[in-house]
This record gives structure tokens, sequence and C-alpha cells, in this order.
């Protein structure tokens, strides 16, 4: 029986999943520390993640050459490292549904990447990179909204930072070697990256004391593993062999509008007018975009390099 339903099934998935991760990190790091918390949740989803590819597809699926394992490695510094690490801490400081609105620039990096790489975008797409500058300098600079979550500057800053990590191991990705299997390159990304935040997270002081942890971040921390690592990034590689890319990158602008519903309606978390003009461009911006480059993919002119986020 024909199974054309579960592709669109697994986008479903991953527009409302990875649109709740933003909350679930905020209540996460409410007790627990921001880097051992992200680097166990990575470890503990890659160790699961491996023996899922060991009994599903084989140990053969888990070979590659060094080259491969390097690019896998990389992606694993950059995305959940990097990336997602950056993220946790900024969410001690920013709404979650703001840092949604922030991370929803990384499709305007990667064509701004690409650029910087050779590639030529259309016209229109540098339109909507140019309207996503002006809405990142709104949300940035709108000042602080009183009775909002967080008061640090450096915050909101943090999320953009993060999403240029996001956006060069996204490019980086397409370009370099990369194994047959790709929940075995997750898996190693997973490894690499909750290796990477751990260490860091110890180096830099933060201790786990179990006993100091409430219930709800527990409850965080799980969904981050279960849902938003396992399920949602499983869900996302299947799609990108099951649709178009173009329609896989249609997340980019769902996910920040689930993020910020979640965040106003379970957190109270309040935004300001220049926080919703600015988040209202961002993703004006982002739609602009991903339908400029679906057109010059059609044509044949380009291609799309897609993120590829460890939430």
């Amino acid at each position: 029986m024909s199974k054309t339903w579960l592709p669109w099934a697994a986008l479903g998935v991953v527009y409302t999943v990875w649109g709740s991760t933003y909350l679930a990190v905020r209540f996460t790091v409410e007790t627990m520390p921001p880097m051992l918390s992200s680097g166990s949740r990575f470890l503990v989803a890659g160790v699961v993640l491996t023996a899922g590819v060991l009994v599903f597809a084989g140990r053969s699926a888990l070979r590659m050459t060094w080259a491969q394992f390097g690019t896998s490695a990389l992606a694993g510094l950059l995305l959940p490292a990097w990336g997602n690490g950056l993220v946790v801490i900024a969410e001690r400081h920013v709404a979650s549904g703001l840092a949604a609105l922030l991370v929803a620039c990384m499709p305007i990096y990667v064509v701004v990447l690409r650029f910087v790489l050779g590639e030529k975008p259309p016209r229109v797409t540098i339109l909507g990179v140019a309207l996503g500058i002006g809405g990142l300098a709104v949300l940035l600079l709108g000042g602080p909204v009183e009775g909002a979550h967080g008061s640090a500057w450096y915050g909101p800053w943090l999320v953009v930072v993060a999403a240029l990590g996001w956006a060069v191991g996204s490019v980086a990705s397409t370009r370099l070697p990369v194994p047959a299997n790709p929940f075995a390159m997750t898996a190693v990304e997973m490894l690499v990256g909750g290796s990477a935040l751990l260490t860091t997270g110890f180096l830099t002081g933060e201790r786990a004391r179990l006993s100091d942890y409430s219930a709800t971040s527990w409850g965080g921390w799980l969904y981050l593993v279960t849902f938003g690592s396992l399920l949602a990034f499983s869900s996302y590689v299947y799609i990108l062999g099951k649709l178009p890319v173009s329609t896989a990158a249609t997340y980019a602008y769902v996910n920040p509008v689930i993020a910020v519903l979640l965040g106003v309606v379970f957190a109270n978390e309040v935004f300001g007018a220049w926080q919703w003009a600015g988040g209202a461009i961002v993703l004006a911006a982002v739609v602009l975009v991903v339908r400029a480059e679906r057109s010059s993919v059609s044509v044949g002119s380009g291609t799309i390099a897609e993120p590829v986020p460890s939430r």
C-alpha cells in the first residue's frame, strides 16, 4: 500500500516539535546548567540513535571513511555544540519565542555564505537578505520590554551567533564528503557535539547536582531527548529524502510562529511592539528567500543548502 502520507506526517512532526523545543529549553535551564544539560541530552540521544542504526541497518551502516567521519564531527561541533549550545545559554536571558525568531534568520545566513563562496543568488533572494537584516536590527536594537523574560543585553546576540554556527555547519555539510547513512552521520554529530558541550560545561565550572533540578526541568530535558533530538530530527532526515528540499525548508518560518505562541501561552512571555515588528519582518524575509531559492532550483540555477539543526 502506498504510504505517500508519511513524508507529510513527518513534516508535521518537524513543524510542531521543533517549534516547541525552544520552550522546552527554557524550562530545562530554569534549574539545570545549560552546557551540562544540553551535552548530556545529545550524548544520550546519540547513543540511542547509534543503537537504532545497528539494530535496523546493521554494523555496515556505521562504516565511513575518515573524511566522512571528519565532516560528521565538524557538523557536530557547529550544529549541536555551537548552534544549540549558545541558544541554550541565551535562553536564560531571552524569551523562548524571541530566540526562535532570531534563529529564523538562519536561511539568510546560508545565502550570504553561498555568495561569499562564489554563488550568485537571484535578485529576489538578495532583497530577502536585506529585508532580513533589517528585521534583525529591529529585534536586536528595539530595546528591552518591561516584564519580559531576562534582561542581559547579550542574550539576543548569542542567538544570532548561534544561527551563524548552524548556517556554517549546514553549508559545510553540503560541500564535504558525508556518510551514506544520514542517521549514522547524525549519531556522530550528537556524540561529538554532546561531548564538546559536556567538556565545556565542566571547564567553565558547571556542576551536576541532581537534587537541585526541578521536575519541570527534568520534563523539559526528557522532551528534548525523545521528541526534539530523536523523533523530530529523524523525521527531518526522512523528509529530506522524500520531499523537495525547498518544502522541507518551510519549517524555518513555521517553527518561530509555534514557538512564540507556546511561549506566550505557557510561559507568559511578553513581547513589545518592536519585537512583534522585527519578528514579522524576519519571517517575511525568510519566506521571500525560501520561495526565491525554490524558484531558482526549479530552473536549475542554484541549490538550497538546507540546515540540519540538532534540536
